[in-house]
């Protein structure tokens, strides 16, 4: 794994650098602002993940740690691949990504190219608790914690086709069971245990 580079500035282009480390040039998908605060013989530090696949492999690289988390985690939501999830830091600070997740907001990541309705409300739903927003807010206790969490699995459901009414449903089930799960995470995969292998279309969407 290459976990990160330094070396100087062989190339840059809108969206990738090109890094020579030790007379080897590693070709780096980047944010735009990296090519714009960079220029040719620069020395640059970058954290990196390697993405492999079956024709690629693909680097991706970033200048805080911070950003290479919010990049590790954005591409462990479904349907958010390596490019997408660039985009999303292209577009937003991990900031401004946290405090969009805590608001429960979906709105900056539909905004973003190639994330779709369904995907930024994924996006908000399995990001939640994983990225410190600032200022933090006040925790949520009590019936109206349960109600927010409960709502947050029903709009899950929803995203992912089953009507509101079957989401609700199933959401009021699993929750009124004993030791029902008190994450969005845990409480969506009981509700998705419930609701068995039926496709969405088939529970009257």
């Amino acid at each position: 794994m290459i976990s990160s580079l330094r070396g100087s500035v062989l190339h840059l282009e809108a969206d990738s650098v090109v890094i020579d480390v030790g007379g080897v040039g590693f070709s780096v998908a980047v944010t735009p602002d990296i090519p714009r605060s960079f220029h040719i013989g620069d020395e640059i530090v970058l954290h990196t993940n390697l993405v492999v696949r079956e024709d690629a492999l693909s680097l991706f690289g970033f200048e805080t740690r911070e950003q290479l988390t919010a990049f590790l985690l954005l591409i462990g939501v479904t349907g958010v691949g390596p490019k997408s999830a660039l985009g999303v830091l292209s577009s937003l600070s991990v900031d401004q990504i946290a405090q969009a997740v805590t608001a429960e907001d979906d709105a900056p990541f539909r905004r973003v190219s190639g994330i779709g309705p369904k995907t930024a409300k994924l996006i908000v739903l399995q990001l939640a608790g994983k990225l410190q927003a600032a200022p933090a807010s006040a925790p949520t206790s009590g019936a109206a914690g349960a109600r927010s969490l409960a709502g947050q699995v029903v709009a899950a459901l929803v995203a992912l086709g089953w009507s509101e009414r079957v989401a609700a449903d199933a959401v009021a089930q699993v929750t009124a069971a004993e030791g029902a799960p008190t994450s969005v995470p845990g409480l969506l995969k009981l509700a998705l245990a419930h609701l068995g292998p039926a496709r969405p279309e088939q529970t009257g969407v």
